[in-house]
């Protein structure tokens, strides 16, 4: 019987100046999620609008659980402005209120969470007061937590990540949060500390005044590293042809998730996450379809 997770947060589109495409850092974490067999439920909201029924069809296409996608009759469908005419510096546009920001808590939505193997969520699903007073209720249930951190600005607040770091078991965050988190908790850093020393000291901080278990930070091309019991395990990534760098950090997350689930060893757990982020980089967009040997035949075929 497989296991069963639950991603709570942001469904939305993309929208560039020549197409929109389906996207938000959960949804593409549930889409992977169940691609590698796993039951998977999405806690979201969308609108009763064309971009809605649009995103809907396009998650039900992976066989996803929809029946946690609650529908908002007042707020439209969550979606991203991209602004690419310079590709040195693409900026975006997270608009709101949109219906994401007032998921509620349903009787479903509880039970889902209550069934779980584990529970997946970030900081950008609640920066509104709806949205966030739902994970909120959600986080006190005795499930395995996992807190994709994704600070977004302007919309992340410490005092909540603070709040929510006291009920996350296992953080993932990237090399630049790591040291917004140093810098928001004046953790010290040596001037010439590299970022094996940088992310042990912050991971060290985390674990001993949180309930933290286990700190995964991701390092873009120099791969990822694993801090648990005091002990760092690192992995240098696989070099591929990258057609984009859109949701790998998600499709890592999914590997990280399936391998920790199934009780392999840090080392094991992070090759794979590597792995699917190096797939996933060599695809167009961040939820290709895609087979577990197709995941496999990165090891084989990394530069």
């Amino acid at each position: 019987m497989s296991k069963k997770i639950v991603c709570f947060g942001e469904m939305l589109w993309d929208c560039f100046p020549e197409k929109e495409i389906p996207g938000g850092a959960p949804m593409n974490v549930a889409l992977h999620l169940q691609q590698l067999g796993f039951d998977v439920k999405m806690i979201s909201k969308i609108g009763n609008d064309e971009r809605g029924q649009k995103i809907l069809e396009f998650v039900e296409g992976y066989g996803l659980d929809t029946s946690c996608i609650q529908h908002d009759e007042q707020h439209p469908t969550g979606t991203v402005q991209v602004d690419n005419s310079n590709v040195e510096n693409i900026k975006y546009t997270i608009v709101s209120p949109v219906a994401w920001d007032f998921i509620g808590l349903r009787n479903e939505t509880l039970k889902a969470v209550q069934a779980a193997d584990a529970f997946i969520f970030g900081s950008l699903s609640v920066r509104n007061h709806g949205s966030w007073e739902t994970l909120y209720h959600l986080l006190h249930e005795p499930v395995l937590k996992i807190f994709d951190i994704n600070l977004r600005a302007p919309f992340y607040d410490f005092e909540q990540i603070e709040i929510i770091l006291g009920y996350t078991d296992i953080l993932k965050i990237n090399e630049d949060e790591l040291l917004i988190v140093a810098d928001y908790f004046d953790i010290a850093m040596p001037e010439k500390a590299n970022y094996l020393e940088k992310a042990k000291l912050v991971s060290t901080y985390l674990t001993e005044h949180f309930p933290i278990a286990m700190v995964c930070v991701t390092l873009g091309a120099k791969g990822a590293l694993v801090y648990q019991d005091g002990n760092i395990i690192s992995h240098p990534g696989y070099k591929v042809n990258v057609e984009d760098t859109v949701g790998s950090g998600d499709a890592f997350l999914s590997g990280f998730v399936k391998t920790y689930l199934e009780n392999k060893k840090s080392d094991e757990i992070l090759d794979f996450a590597c792995a699917m982020g190096a797939f996933v980089a060599t695809q167009k967009g961040g939820t290709p379809r895609y087979k577990l040997e197709d995941i496999l035949t990165v090891k084989s075929t990394s530069k």
